[in-house]
C-alpha cells in the first residue's frame, strides 16, 4: 500500500486547514481555536466527537462495519510554542510571541485527514478514537486526558503516535521497538550565600561563584558517574543572580534539564546531583537547595506494535525507506504516558527536503513541510485498516 491516492488527491485541502492552523497558533492548554477548528471537522464527517477533555483536548469516534470490539487509538498533538517566527511566509504566525516551531499543525492535520478518509471508507471492523491532545510542549497533555478517564471513556486495544523529523529526509521513517526517547526531568537549584560589597569580596560569601563550581561539577556526574555506556545529559539552561555590577548577591538560582534513558540511571543521576551540589555548596560555606522535578518518562516502544507500525510505514514508503534500529534520542515526549498503559508504538516520519534539509524543530525559522501530509495520513489509515482489518 503506497500513499493511498484519496489522501493524495486531499492534500491541498489539507495543506488549508495545516496553514490555518499555523496561522493561528496556541500554547499549551489554550488551544481553543484549534480545537473548535478540529471539532467541526470531525462533526462534518459524521464522526462522533467528545470535547473539553485536559481542557482543550478533543476525541473523535469513529466505528467501522462488523461487529468487532477491537480499538485501536490514534494520537496528535495541537500546541504551539512562545517563540516569534521568522520565516516570512504568507501564513506566518499572527499571534504575537507564539509560534507553531515543532509541527503539532501538521501532525493535527495529518490525523484530521486520515479521519476523513476512514470515514469515507470504513474499511476496517472495530472502533478507532482520534485523540487530539493539547499541551505536549511542558504541559504533560497526555497525562492530564488520562487522568481524567481517556481511556476508560475510549477504551484502546492499543495507540499510535507520530512525530516529523527535519534531520530525516523526506519519504524515510525511524523506528525502534525498545527506547525511543528519553526521560525529561527538571531541576532547580536555590545557592545562598551573603551579600556584601563586590570589591570586599572577603567578607561575603560569593553564590555566584559558587554556582559557577556547582554547573561544573555537575557534567562529573555524566563523565565519571554514569556508565559510558549508558546516556545521561545535563544541562544548565539558566543562571540568575544579582542586580548591579558592584553588588555581591545573597542568592544564585540555576536552572535545567536532565535527560535519561533508563529509571536506574534516572536514580543514579539525581542522587548524585543532590550529594554534588550541596557538597560543593559546603565547601564554599555556602548552602544550596535542589528541586528535582521527574518529567516526562522515557517513551518506550512495545515490541509488537513497534513491528507492526514499521510494516505499515514500509508499506507506504518502500521497504528500504524505514529504519527499524534508529538510536534513541535524549528529547521527551509525553506520548510516553500513553505507552506506559496501553501497547503501542511512536514513530518518527522524515520532512527534511533538498540538500539543505529543513530548519530544526524548535526554531524561528521551522515550517511543517505539506508534502508530508498524504505520508502520514496514509500510515495512520494504513494502522487502523491494518489492526483492525476485516475479516
Amino acid at each position: 500500500m503506497p500513499i493511498i491516492n484519496r489522501l493524495a488527491d486531499m492534500q491541498p485541502e489539507m495543506e488549508a486547514w495545516r496553514r490555518d492552523l499555523h496561522t493561528h497558533p496556541e500554547l499549551r492548554y489554550e488551544e481553543h481555536r484549534t480545537a473548535a477548528q478540529v471539532a467541526k471537522l470531525l462533526a462534518s464527517w459524521g464522526i462522533e466527537v467528545h470535547t473539553n477533555i485536559a481542557t482543550t483536548g478533543v476525541v473523535g469516534v469513529l466505528r467501522g462495519q462488523g461487529s468487532s470490539g477491537r480499538s485501536i487509538g490514534l494520537r496528535a498533538d495541537m500546541d504551539a510554542l512562545p517563540m516569534t517566527e521568522a520565516t516570512g511566509l504568507p501564513y506566518a504566525s499572527q499571534t504575537p510571541g507564539v509560534m507553531h516551531a515543532c509541527g503539532h499543525d501538521g501532525h493535527t492535520t495529518m490525523l484530521l485527514g486520515a479521519a476523513k478518509y476512514l470515514a469515507e471508507t470504513r474499511n476496517f471492523d472495530g472502533t478507532v478514537n482520534f485523540i487530539f491532545q493539547p499541551a505536549e510542549e511542558g504541559g504533560a497533555g497526555a497525562k492530564v486526558m488520562m487522568d481524567e478517564g481517556l481511556f476508560s471513556r475510549f477504551p484502546c486495544d492499543s495507540v499510535y503516535g507520530m512525530h516529523n523529523d527535519p534531520s530525516l529526509p523526506i519519504g524515510e521513517a525511524d523506528i525502534r521497538d525498545d527506547v525511543m526517547m528519553a526521560a525529561s526531568d527538571g531541576f532547580t537549584v536555590i545557592v545562598r550565600g551573603k551579600g556584601g560589597h563586590a570589591a570586599r569580596p572577603h567578607g561575603g560569601i560569593d553564590p555566584v561563584v559558587v554556582g559557577a563550581h556547582i554547573v561544573t561539577a555537575l557534567q562529573t556526574i555524566v563523565a565519571r558517574r554514569v556508565d559510558p555506556l549508558e546516556s545521561a545529559v545535563i544541562s544548565t539552561t539558566q543562571f540568575h543572580a544579582g542586580t548591579a555590577s558592584n553588588v555581591i548577591p545573597d542568592e544564585a538560582m540555576l536552572n535545567g534539564t536532565v535527560r535519561t534513558l533508563s529509571p536506574a540511571v534516572q536514580d543514579l543521576v539525581e542522587a548524585s546531583m543532590r550529594r554534588v551540589i550541596e557538597a560543593t555548596a559546603a565547601a564554599h560555606d555556602a548552602v544550596a537547595e535542589l528541586t528535582y522535578t521527574r518529567g516526562y518518562p522515557a517513551t518506550v516502544n512495545h515490541a509488537e506494535q513497534a513491528r507492526l507500525a514499521a510494516r505499515i510505514a514500509a508499506n507506504v514508503l518502500g521497504e528500504g525507506k524505514v529504519r527499524r534500529d534508529m538510536p534513541p534520542v535524549m528529547g521527551g515526549e509525553d506520548f510516553s504516558f500513553m505507552l506506559l498503559e496501553k501497547p503501542g508504538a511512536y514513530i518518527k516520519l522524515g520532512q527534511a527536503a533538498g540538500a539543505k534539509g529543513s530548519a530544526p524543530v524548535h526554531t524561528v525559522q521551522y515550517d511543517f513541510n505539506d508534502d508530508l501530509l498524504p505520508i502520514g495520513a496514509s500510515f495512520f489509515a494504513g494502522m487502523v485498516e491494518q489492526e483492525l482489518k476485516r475479516g
